[in-house]
């Protein structure tokens, strides 16, 4: 599908307004976000402060009205003259004090049940508790010595050895309790009675249902928060979660919050991100906690925010089309006419031109254009101009190709002739010199194996001996994993041909050349040596340096140097009367 620029523009424009609103969306959002869970945080945890105070107003009314107690003269008197061995005495003394009992805690709407108990009778609202002096409660409260004591949430049944009301739907199946020994004194004309030494002293029990901490706050919470209330023993007095009152609860977070009294932090609870308030209870030292899960706190935000980034997302997208509209006219216009004109140019009309009416970078693009066109014009006649040189050359050439061809069937002629009259060292010269031709009149001049270079050494080498009489021998080293190699044509030539000319030239017999070739690391060497009568340093210099000197062997130079970098090349080593020493390094 081919889209225009038009379109292309558009789309950027486009994209260029959707990502900023995505990322002020997303800065919008967790701004949002930070603000609500902060304000939250604080409202949660003045809650739970003002729900703990409430609850301590409560149950320090409580502890006042049982202190009261302790200076009641009724009671002063029933437990000081009463027979537990009298069953009537028993019942009458129930009456009455049930009637203190009750005159003192009855008002109070958050009370379940209210009792004194001793090892004889248990005294105030009857509950099947079997002998309640057997319980913790009444341990604890004996081990205080008079000090109120506050018994987090337990189950009933349990507590007072009851399994025959285990599972049974009781109303009173969990309760937390407040507990106290009362010794009775009685102010008497300024002078304070006390019960005989000998006479029981009865525990008072105050006994509440686990509901009245769960009314407090199932209904000041909000909907989704959890909330928990943890003795010190990490003891669960009350929870959103019903199957986990009485019970201990043990969770990473929580413990740490035990260390401290009050507070609000960000954490996680059963892998999910919340906010946990908590708040210490002066009067019984339980631990209020209630957590809220901050995706809850921003399930009513997130439709506002995707309506009002999705309204702005359109009324941005409009106002982009309508700019992209005119924007894109201004810049395709000109486009479109250079499009044209390019469409006559590749037809073949050079004379094309595009009138520049403006001068931005459309302007200054126009002109380029009409100078390429010129450009492009000069260079297709000289182009047509070269193509006819190139066909005259060609057809040049091809009469060239006879001349290689008649002299090779001379050599033939020639060879069969010597052949024919036993002149056979005449007749290997012949087909040396015709395999040399051949080697050195091909079209290319491209690198061959050196199995082919060796070859064509060898007719030279041949040739050169007939010609110098065995004035010299020919030695060969050459690794042979240097036989998969390609080398530069006539590599060896100019240096064996410097040796045999100018070496040996004062030399009657003797000679000796000697090629080598071995691989070193990621490099590949090659040597031509002879004994021959050597050069000075300025010599060398002259060779290697100067460009009036040796045109074969400064030749060689340069290609191997176009063709594997300055770094690779040749070098000379030589001393007069001993001989020279030529080193070929070419890379692996």
């Amino acid at each position: 599908m081919k889209i225009t620029f038009r379109y292309r523009l558009l789309a950027s424009y486009i994209l260029l307004i959707a990502i900023p609103l995505l990322v002020l969306g997303a800065l919008f959002y967790r701004t949002s976000l930070k603000i609500i869970t902060e304000q939250a945080q604080k409202n949660v945890y003045e809650i739970v402060r003002k729900n703990n105070e409430v609850m301590d107003t409560k149950l320090r009314i409580v502890d006042q009205n049982s202190m009261s107690l302790f200076l009641d003269k009724d009671l002063f008197r029933i437990f000081s003259q009463l027979d537990p061995t009298n069953e009537a005495e028993l019942f009458a003394a129930d009456r009455q004090v049930t009637a203190v009992l009750g005159k003192t805690f009855s008002q109070n709407q958050d009370i379940f049940a209210y009792q004194l108990w001793t090892s004889y009778f248990t005294f105030g609202q009857p509950l099947p508790q079997g002998e309640p002096t057997q319980s913790d409660i009444y341990r604890m409260a004996r081990q205080a010595g008079g000090k109120l004591v506050w018994i987090p949430t337990y189950e009933f049944a349990s507590m007072f050895n009851q399994p025959y009301l285990q599972g049974g739907n009781l109303e009173f199946r969990y309760l937390f309790s407040a507990t106290r020994l009362l010794d009775f004194t009685y102010l008497s004309n300024t002078k304070l009675a006390k019960m005989d030494a000998g006479v029981e002293r009865p525990v008072l029990a105050i006994s509440f249902k686990s509901e009245v901490l769960k009314s407090l706050y199932a209904d000041s919470l909000p909907g989704n928060s959890r909330y928990m209330v943890l003795d010190p023993q990490d003891r669960v007095v009350a929870s959103s979660e019903p199957g986990q009152v009485a019970q201990i609860y043990k969770e990473a977070g929580l413990d740490k919050l035990q260390q401290e009294n009050s507070g609000a932090r960000r954490m996680k609870l059963d892998g999910e991100a919340v906010i946990v308030c908590y708040d210490r209870s002066e009067v019984t030292g339980w631990m209020s906690v209630v957590w809220i899960p901050e995706a809850g706190l921003v399930s009513s935000l997130v439709p506002v925010i995707r309506t009002s980034i999705t309204v702005l997302a359109v009324v941005m997208g409009i106002v982009a089309l309508i700019f992209a509209y005119f924007i894109a006219g201004k810049i395709t216009k000109p486009i479109k006419r250079l499009l044209s004109a390019m469409r006559s140019v590749g037809e073949g009309d050079f004379q094309t031109r595009v009138d520049v009416v403006s001068h931005d970078e459309f302007g200054v693009l126009t002109q380029r254009f009409n100078r390429m066109n010129d450009r492009i014009h000069l260079l297709v006649t000289e182009n047509y101009e070269i193509k006819l040189k190139e066909k005259e050359a060609e057809i040049q050439a091809l009469n060239m190709q006879m001349h290689p061809h008649f002299l090779y069937n001379t050599l033939n002629v020639m060879n069969w002739t010597a052949i024919e009259n036993d002149q056979q060292e005449l007749s290997r010269m012949l087909v040396c010199l015709s395999n040399m031709l051949h080697y050195t009149s091909r079209k290319t001049w491209d690198a061959v194996p050196l199995s082919e270079e060796m070859s064509w050494m060898s007719n030279y080498f041949y040739i050169m001996s007939i010609r110098f009489e065995d004035k010299f021998t020919v030695e060969y080293d050459m690794d042979p994993q240097l036989l998969a190699y390609d080398v530069p044509r006539l590599l060896f030539q100019p240096f064996v041909e410097n040796a045999i000319l100018h070496g040996f030239d004062q030399t009657g017999s003797g000679g000796l050349i000697g090629i080598r070739g071995w691989i070193d690391g990621r490099t590949r060497h090659y040597e031509v040596a002879d004994n021959g009568r050597g050069m000075s340093a300025e010599t060398v210099h002259t060779i290697l340096y100067e460009k009036s000197s040796s045109v074969g062997i400064k030749n060689t130079i340069d290609r191997i140097q176009m063709t594997y970098g300055g770094e690779y090349g040749i070098a000379i080593f030589s001393t007069p009367g001993t001989g020279t020493k030529v080193v070929i390094t070419l890379p692996l």
